[in-house]
């Protein structure tokens, strides 16, 4: 088939839930995609922010194709070895004391949700425990992630949603007190807010919201699905703040295109929560998905990607910044490592469109105005001299 017609054998099949791009996607090698007649794009999207390690990685591609020819599914009413290696390494390098894999990163969300209402549960008994979201955020688009995402759009086809959720400002420790009660059980945020903009926490906020949490006894849940696994600097960028969650959930780049998350609690959450029958996966932390998880977190440390992430990061800001001072429609930059973007006052989805379609270059949207930019951890700086290349002849269109 030509590409015309998978594009219509796909329309004919698949339930229109996504506005895709007119673009057949084939095969992928270092930080390239390629189409199916062999057209070359640059990746600075990473499948939203999944493909750290790029494409064609053969230390990756080997361990599963190793594990692959052992086991790719038991149950979790069994043990196996990936489960186990992952789990240890996921737990060293978060810092966290116990972890449950799941799915996806939505899935990750529930299981945080319930476990910190199971805690509140056992701490203070039955009643209707409060959570506390964050305005303009994105945690997912489940019942249960919607419930705390706080972007309305997203929201209200689907009401009624779970209660007992209160919407603070981020970034703004007033509102959070404002919408604390005794019912409060958790405050959930992300560390750096991704689809609402490219928002990173304070430290000012971060640390207040933490202290509260031990003052108050409520559980501070931090959501790095997309912001964690090393994009920022760090392996999770809460570890640049000081600061330390209760619960974490994290996904994407920690299969590397393997669709596996997880959440992860400190020791005392894990204590008085959850129990047998509480929770359970089918997929979740299965053999194929787990021996992605461990061989990522080998290959962080093998290829000292942290390193080069740090490193690599001066010069991608030095090269968005010069696009800020070139052009009077980018007004301005933020974000934390690899996960930049560029605020814009012309319509950020033609800009999205055009770089694709005329520059063979993948990049993002997050809200109405930002480009964002999750390019693949091992990006080069030849790497970033070509989008540059290609995001000053998309937007030379605009002047």
């Amino acid at each position: 088939m030509n590409k015309k017609q998978m594009i219509e054998k796909a329309e004919e099949n698949l339930f229109h839930v996504y506005n895709r791009f007119p673009v057949v996607f084939d095969y992928g090698k270092g930080v390239h995609l390629y189409d199916e007649v062999d057209e070359k794009y640059l990746d600075f999207a990473s499948g939203i922010g999944v493909m750290a390690f790029g494409y064609g990685n053969e230390d990756y591609e080997n361990a599963l194709i190793a594990q692959v020819k052992r086991i790719t599914h038991t149950s979790n009413l069994y043990y196996h070895q990936p489960m186990i290696e992952a789990a240890e390494k996921l737990c060293k390098a978060s810092g966290m004391d116990k972890v449950f894999f799941t799915n996806s990163g939505a899935e990750a969300i529930e299981g945080a949700l319930k476990t910190a209402k199971k805690y509140a549960y056992n701490k203070k008994g039955s009643d209707e425990y409060e959570i506390i979201a964050m305005e303009n955020s994105f945690h997912g688009r489940t019942v249960g992630s919607l419930s705390v995402t706080g972007t309305d759009h997203y929201r209200e086809p689907f009401y009624p949603l779970m209660s007992g959720v209160k919407f603070a400002t981020f970034n703004d420790f007033g509102s959070v007190l404002a919408n604390l009660t005794d019912k409060t059980c958790a405050i959930i945020m992300e560390t750096v807010q991704g689809e609402g903009g490219l928002y990173p926490a304070d430290k000012e906020f971060i640390t207040k919201v933490r202290n509260l949490c031990d003052e108050e006894g409520i559980l501070l849940i931090l959501d790095e699905v997309q912001c964690g696994m090393g994009r920022t600097g760090s392996m999770y960028a809460y570890q640049q703040y000081g600061i330390k969650p209760d619960i974490l959930t994290t996904a994407k780049a920690l299969g590397n295109g393997v669709p596996i998350g997880a959440f992860a609690v400190t020791e005392d959450v894990a204590d008085n929560s959850l129990v047998p029958g509480d929770h359970g996966t089918t997929y979740g932390g299965n053999p194929l998905c787990t021996a992605a998880v461990s061989q990522v977190l080998d290959m962080f440390e093998d290829y000292k990607l942290l390193d080069h992430v740090n490193e690599i990061t001066a010069y991608f800001e030095q090269v968005l910044d010069t696009l800020v001072a070139k052009y009077d429609f980018v007004t301005g930059r933020r974000g934390m490592g690899l996960m930049q973007g560029l605020v814009l006052t012309i319509p950020v989805k033609e800009v999205v469109t055009r770089a694709l379609l005329d520059e063979h270059l993948v990049v993002l949207s997050a809200g109405s105005d930002v480009l964002r930019l999750l390019p693949p951890l091992v990006i080069t700086e030849q790497d970033i001299d070509e989008f540059k290349e290609k995001i000053e002849k998309t937007l030379d269109i605009f002047l």
